[in-house]
């Protein structure tokens, strides 16, 4: 049997570009995903960023002021993204899903089911029991939100992601409703007695988040 033609168009399809960016100014970041998102055409290649950002509140685009209880000294961003306001900070691993979605026939519902898939694998990795919630997206232990998401979806493509707690200070929550809710607990990995770096995290999160892409991209 002939092999077909080499399109071009295949490899453009499956392929992710994973970037892992360090410590990052939030804003700056943003307007990068903004700029990449609006220049993207049909041939560019998707990709994942993987990065941490210094102290910050973000306000999605449904977000409400009274979600802001005592803000302090820690800048607060109004974004583009869906959601409410939720904190980062030194030793949160942030995931960027640079991804055409129409090109890969995925769903906003598909993108948020892989990346909670994703956070429940890697901590299965320890161990550790974690769940997903209807109607409040995220990833939670023991009642307790370890992963947040938001994300933003132009002309087919996703851009903004989600964002796991691993070694960090939980302080800057308690200024806050996190995710819109006034009684939710957030917890860390490292709370939940795993000992591992951010760049370990990344690594591990990296790992399920290809593969389960590569099968949710081949059903």
């Amino acid at each position: 049997m002939n092999a077909l033609p080499d399109t071009g168009q295949a490899p453009q399809m499956h392929t992710l570009s994973v970037q892992h960016l360090g410590r990052a100014d939030y804003e700056s970041t943003w307007r990068n995903m903004q700029a990449f998102t609006a220049a993207r055409t049909p041939e560019t290649v998707d990709e994942l960023w993987l990065l941490e950002h210094p102290p910050v509140f973000t306000q999605g685009r449904n977000g409400k002021p009274e979600h802001l209880r005592n803000t302090g000294n820690i800048p607060v961003i109004p974004v583009d993204r869906g959601g409410q306001v939720t904190y980062h900070g030194p030793g949160q691993l942030v995931v960027y899903t640079l991804l055409d979605l129409t090109r890969r026939r995925l769903g906003v519902q598909s993108l948020v089911h892989l990346l909670e898939e994703t956070v429940i694998e890697l901590l299965a990795d320890h161990e550790v029991e974690a769940l997903r919630r209807a109607r409040a997206p995220g990833v939670y232990v023991d009642g307790r939100k370890i992963a947040a998401l938001g994300l933003r979806v132009r002309q087919g493509r996703s851009f903004h992601g989600l964002s796991l707690n691993v070694d960090m200070d939980l302080e800057p929550f308690t200024r806050i409703n996190p995710c819109g809710f006034d009684d939710l607990q957030v917890t860390c990995m490292q709370r939940l007695g795993i000992e591992i770096s951010l760049d370990a995290a990344a690594n591990r999160f990296q790992h399920h988040f290809e593969k389960l892409l590569n099968d949710m991209t081949h059903e």
